[in-house]
This record gives structure tokens, C-alpha cells and sequence, in this order.
């Protein structure tokens, strides 16, 4: 089966849950993260899909990246303590899915797509990134498997100038 591709705009949104700041060696620490929150997401009664665990990806630093595990809540959602609070602004993604194996090679079929079809990842001004896609969004169902995930894809994207 070929991988799909789609361009689609979503409208801005908040998110809540927990941040994760590491290198690439230290990646396998993020797992418990992901989980931690997956586990903590009734403590998110303004919750919009609860079934839905968003990861974004942000490569902001050399050899790493940062990490938030949340969920998009509605306005009234207050901060747990320990949590943090993300806003997303309305963008155009690149969507796709991933459907389990090399989650490299995925992402390698994306930039390789973005390039051939005359896109470019979004970057904030201003921001030095350490990735060829340095935002990365990822979809999880809460029943996904977390040792060979299938997941929805979202790169913000811009047309080549």
C-alpha cells in the first residue's frame, strides 16, 4: 500500500499536558512521558477528544528535540500544576499516517514528498531548528501499540516560495 498525502488547514487550538526536553540518546526516557500522560488525561475533564494523545515535536535544540504530550482542551480547561499549557495557531499541515515499521523511513517519505511536491516545512521566524522537518505533530488513538504505533502525521507546511 502506498503511503497517502494530504493538504489540510486546521484552526488554532490549546492544548494541556506535559513537556519533555532531550537528545536523541535520551529519547527512550520520552516513553514515559507519553504514558504518564496518557494515563493522567481524566485530570483534563475539558478535554475535546480524550482519545486522542497529541505529541509535538519542536527541534529547537543540536541533537534533541523538545517534546509536548497533550491534549487539546476547551477554554475553561485550567493548568494542572505540574502541566503545561500550549497554544497552536491555525496552520496547513502536511497529513499522512504512519502504519507501523520504520518511523525513520516515514518521516524520510514525507521530506522526500514535501520537496517533490513543491513544499516546505513551516518554521517560526525568528527560530533556529536543528531538523529538516523541524515541526512535527503527531495523532495517537489511546489504543494505539506503543511497540509498533500507527499514528496520524501532521507537518506544517508553506508553499515554496
Amino acid at each position: 500500500m502506498s503511503q497517502q498525502y494530504e493538504i489540510i488547514k486546521l484552526p488554532a487550538y490549546r492544548a494541556v499536558g506535559l513537556r519533555w526536553e532531550g537528545t536523541y540518546k535520551e529519547v527512550h526516557t520520552i516513553r514515559d512521558v507519553i504514558h504518564t500522560m496518557k494515563s493522567r488525561v481524566e485530570e483534563l475533564p475539558q478535554a475535546v477528544k480524550p482519545d486522542a494523545q497529541l505529541g509535538l515535536s519542536y527541534h529547537l535544540i543540536p541533537e534533541g528535540f523538545v517534546h509536548y504530550s497533550v491534549f487539546e482542551v476547551g477554554p475553561e480547561q485550567t493548568v494542572p500544576d505540574d502541566m503545561v499549557e500550549i497554544v497552536v495557531p491555525e496552520m496547513t499541515y502536511l497529513f499522512t499516517r504512519h502504519e507501523g515499521g520504520n518511523i525513520g523511513e516515514t518521516y524520510n517519505q514525507v521530506a522526500l514528498w514535501l520537496e517533490q511536491n513543491g513544499y516546505t516545512p513551516a518554521k517560526e521566524p525568528g527560530v533556529t531548528y536543528y531538523d529538516p522537518l523541524p515541526i512535527k505533530h503527531e495523532r495517537y488513538s489511546l489504543l494505539s501499540d506503543s511497540q509498533d504505533p500507527h499514528f496520524d502525521i501532521l507537518i506544517p507546511v508553506e508553499p515554496l516560495a
